[in-house]
C-alpha cells in the first residue's frame, strides 16, 4: 500500500480506537482542520468535535461507551499531486453494558476527505452514515426535547 493510503488508513483507525476508549479529545484532535458532519449541526475543529461526542455519546463507569468499532472495506483515493485524499469504509458498532449482551448496535459506512498540510494528512471531512441500526438506547443520549 503506498505511503500516503497507509497514513490514511491509520487515521481512520485511529478515530475508532479514540472513539471506543472515550478519548473525545483525541477524536477532537483528528479533526483540528476538519468536520465532522454526524447529524444536526457539522462540528468544526477540535473544540466543536470533541463536543459533540461528549454531548452525543453515553460514557460509562470505565470512561468509555463500551463499544468496539469494527472498520472494513477500506477503499482510499490520493490525489498526490493535489494533496488530497477521499475513502470509503463500511463500519460496524459492538457494545456490551451491563443489562445488554455483546451485539452489534450499528452499521454504516464513512465517507471522508482528507488534505495533506505540513507533510501530515489530516481529516478535512467526515460523513458518517448509519445504515442498519439496532439497540442504541444504551449508546446515545436522550436528545433535548423542544
Amino acid at each position: 500500500m503506498p505511503e500516503s493510503a497507509r497514513a490514511i488508513e491509520n487515521l481512520i483507525l485511529t478515530y475508532a480506537a479514540c472513539v471506543d476508549a472515550g478519548d473525545f479529545a483525541g477524536v477532537g484532535e483528528l479533526f483540528a482542520e476538519g468536520t465532522f458532519r454526524g447529524g444536526g449541526t457539522p462540528a468544526t475543529g477540535r473544540e466543536a468535535v470533541e463536543r459533540y461526542f461528549r454531548d452525543t455519546l453515553i460514557v460509562y463507569a470505565d470512561g468509555t461507551p463500551r463499544t468496539r468499532h469494527l472498520t472494513t472495506n477500506l477503499r482510499v483515493d490520493v490525489d498526490e499531486a493535489a494533496g488530497t485524499a477521499t475513502a470509503h469504509t463500511y463500519w460496524t458498532a459492538l457494545q456490551a453494558v451491563e443489562d445488554l449482551p455483546l451485539q452489534p448496535i450499528a452499521s454504516g459506512h464513512y465517507d471522508d476527505r482528507f488534505a495533506r498540510r505540513n507533510g501530515q494528512w489530516r481529516f478535512t471531512e467526515r460523513r458518517p452514515s448509519v445504515d442498519l441500526a439496532g439497540n442504541l438506547k444504551h449508546h446515545l443520549k436522550p436528545r433535548a426535547q423542544p
